[in-house]
């Protein structure tokens, strides 16, 4: 019987020895959040379909789910299951201050995975690819960038968008006025209100909100495209453990299926808050970077 108690002693006494080395073993954000018994995400408020607010001021879309699979993923991997979920609201000019200070701990937005952006933070592999273009009125008279020399041009504060027109053969020797909206709707807003005359953006963000504007038909793209941008959800720099979590839930929802599912729902369905659908099929390149999932940035 004491032989008995004692290999029980001894084995509750290893269990628990075990148990500070595995805590001790976490780095970076999960360690973090095993510290705060919290997650944060980082969303947007307009990134119209990845993230976004619908009627009851909650964020929803294609990142969000994609996000919301990777908090599962999170309180799986370290035991968690009532682990508080924050969510914050973020800019294109504060995401990567925000993520860098610790305030979030990932941003589930529409941030382009560019070489520069990668010596700040780190992205998981691609969800998304887009392509940087320009909107107009129909009534402007603009047909192609050449158009634009003299013009007020909107652009969000805290993205490069813009000083892409420079890099085009078309838009070299043009000069134009900077306006500045706070987020991709309030730029957006400044064409709308004639306060600008092109709004330079990803593809994919202006056609969501060409959708739930007033009058879609007011509007038309430029047949110049600026770049092509991969999208992927954002986290700090040098946080290997996390990076690896964020990259098997990508991969995983990619190889099951999930994600195209996902990409039907948001991109060639009817979604809220005002029930249009974007039409927007999966471009060729993202089909590519889904059969070979990368996190590879643009230059």
């Amino acid at each position: 019987m004491k032989r008995n108690l004692l290999a029980a002693a001894l084995a509750v006494a290893s269990v628990a020895a075990v148990q500070p080395a595995v805590a001790q073993d976490l780095t970076g954000t999960l360690k973090k959040i095993t510290e705060t018994k919290t997650i944060v995400v980082g969303y947007r408020e307009s990134s119209v379909p990845f993230s976004y607010l619908d009627n009851n001021q909650k964020p929803i879309g294609y990142h969000m789910d994609m996000c919301n699979k990777v908090v599962d993923a999170v309180k799986a991997k370290l035991k968690m299951p009532n682990l508080n979920v924050q969510l914050q609201p973020v800019t294109s000019a504060n995401r990567i201050p925000l993520l860098q200070n610790g305030t979030i701990d990932m941003e589930c937005g529409s941030t382009t995975n560019s070489v520069a952006r990668q010596e700040q933070v780190s992205f998981a592999n691609s969800t998304f690819i887009t392509s940087v273009k320009v909107v107009v009125k129909k009534s402007s008279g603009i047909k192609s960038l050449a158009d634009l020399d003299g013009q007020p041009i909107a652009t969000t504060s805290g993205t490069t968008s813009v000083q892409l027109i420079k890099q085009n053969e078309k838009g070299a020797n043009i000069n134009f006025k900077e306006i500045y909206g706070k987020d991709h709707a309030e730029s957006f807003l400044l064409v709308a209100n004639d306060r600008a005359k092109a709004f330079v953006m990803d593809d994919i963000l202006i056609a969501g909100l060409v959708a739930q504007s007033k009058n879609p038909d007011e509007f038309m793209f430029l047949p110049e495209i600026l770049r092509t941008e991969p999208y992927g959800i954002m986290l700090r720099k040098d946080d290997p453990q996390f990076k690896a979590l964020l990259d098997e839930t990508v991969n995983s929802m990619i190889k099951s299926g999930e994600a195209e599912k996902l990409y039907t729902k948001w991109f060639m369905s009817k979604i809220p808050p005002k029930d249009v659908n974007l039409n927007f099929p999966m471009s060729p390149l993202l089909k590519e970077a889904f059969a070979n999932p990368n996190d590879k940035g643009v230059k």
